[in-house]
């Protein structure tokens, strides 16, 4: 992103550690692959009106091959039984079932989901993939949800997203956090003479949150359904610091020219106006991330 522009998660699920360090935390909270928090599922109807326009192949398929990377919660993760469930999980169902499909999703390295479309491997990457003008030189996007970067604090402190220089911040893994918000800012504290950020790289963001709680870190950088679902999950122990800040557009990819990016535009888009929409994104807890219109290709940087 700005927001969630991951390359690549980490499938590290049994340790919290800073990536490529030898740091192990221990007291981590509970693991995001042993969360077994779901949500009612919305109730929605085919409408066979959007299901004709279904590109003929996967019709006659009656489903989508779903490429995605776990866990990233609240939007994917896998509960104790091993079935992929999350905010993601529950919205492109109810899209499928709009349009009369079912969803196959298989689990990928983040990194390989936008080629494996390219290849035809999957039709549609749902991994809370940020809709980038970069991104839609190799694939198109169906908008469906705006996030933006958020900051998290110990409860109590005071940290500054705007002046962190010298400060530990924990970020996941390859996220856009990582790769171009801490490097960008810690550049400027350097330019302006002032110590470097100390960016520590997790490869899970339930590890990035761990050292917030432990205190082995002063801040966590992340996106802002990732941080509220973080501090939901602390029992009070972070809170948010400083305001929601570089909203971006969620994007499901599929081929570029497919016409399957119209098909999920026009489900989301009556789930949009029928209210359905707002009741799983409410669900969720993630309502402040609604978009009142889906777009296809609305990068906004």
């Amino acid at each position: 992103m700005s927001v969630r522009t991951v390359l690549g998660r980490g499938a590290v699920r049994l340790l919290c550690t800073v990536a490529g360090g030898a740091l192990v935390l221990t007291g981590c909270a509970e693991n995001t692959e042993g969360d077994s928090t779901e949500v009612a599922k919305v109730s929605v109807e085919k409408v066979d009106a959007l299901a004709a326009g279904v590109p003929d192949k996967i019709k006659q398929a009656g489903k989508i091959v779903v490429g995605v990377n776990v866990p990233y919660q609240p939007n994917e993760w896998k509960n104790p039984e091993g079935k992929i469930i999350g905010f993601d999980v529950d919205l492109l169902d109810a899209v499928a079932t709009t349009l009369g499909l079912k969803v196959d999703y298989v689990e990928s390295a983040f990194e390989k989901i936008i080629p494996a479309i390219q290849a035809g491997t999957y039709d549609v990457g749902m991994s809370s993939i940020t809709d980038s003008r970069e991104r839609e030189q190799q694939v198109d996007f169906t908008t469906y949800f705006s996030a933006g970067i958020q900051w998290a604090q110990q409860t109590g402190k005071s940290i500054d997203p705007d002046n962190a220089c010298g400060l530990k911040v924990a970020v996941q893994a390859t996220t856009v956090e990582h790769t171009d918000e801490i490097p960008a800012k810690s550049a400027k504290c350097v330019a302006e003479g002032k110590p470097a950020i100390d960016m520590k790289a997790f490869d899970e963001q339930s590890a990035a949150a761990n050292a917030l709680m432990l205190g082995q870190v002063d801040a966590m950088s992340a996106d802002s359904p990732v941080t509220a679902y973080a501090i939901k999950q602390s029992d009070g122990k972070i809170e948010a610091a400083g305001p929601l800040f570089d909203s971006a557009p969620y994007g499901w990819a599929v081929q570029k020219g497919s016409p399957l990016a119209v098909s999920l535009q026009q489900a989301l888009q009556h789930l949009i106006d029928n209210g359905k929409y707002g009741e799983i994104t409410t669900n969720w807890g993630v309502q402040e991330g609604q978009i009142k219109t889906s777009v296809i290709n609305g990068a906004v940087s």
